[in-house]
């Protein structure tokens, strides 16, 4: 089980694969009338969506962060840590440059 590993690989890939899942819950729940592809495309073009969007998204890694955590797992929840942080900057990037 993921629970029982402790590997930056193992966290790097949780933390990449968290907000995706996170981006589709909102997603699903928040636009359902929207395709997938112009739910992005709004969610990259409007400054309000991306702070709120993008903050939910990353939930889903501070989840799987305390999770980690609560289990002494060091690496994997540096893994988690790093890969957040680089969502983290890629949203703000996002949007002050949009």
């Amino acid at each position: 089980m993921f629970l029982t590993k402790d590997s930056l690989r193992l966290g790097l890939i949780l933390g990449f694969i968290g907000p995706l899942v996170g981006l589709i819950v909102v997603y699903r729940v928040k636009f359902p009338s929207l395709s997938f592809t112009n739910f992005l495309d709004y969610f990259i073009h409007n400054n309000n969506i991306i702070t709120n969007v993008g903050t939910f998204s990353l939930l889903a890694n501070a989840l799987l962060f305390a999770i980690y955590v609560h289990f002494d797992k060091v690496q994997t929840f540096k893994g988690i840590f790093i890969i957040t942080m680089v969502y983290g900057v890629g949203i703000l990037l996002l949007k002050l440059f949009n």
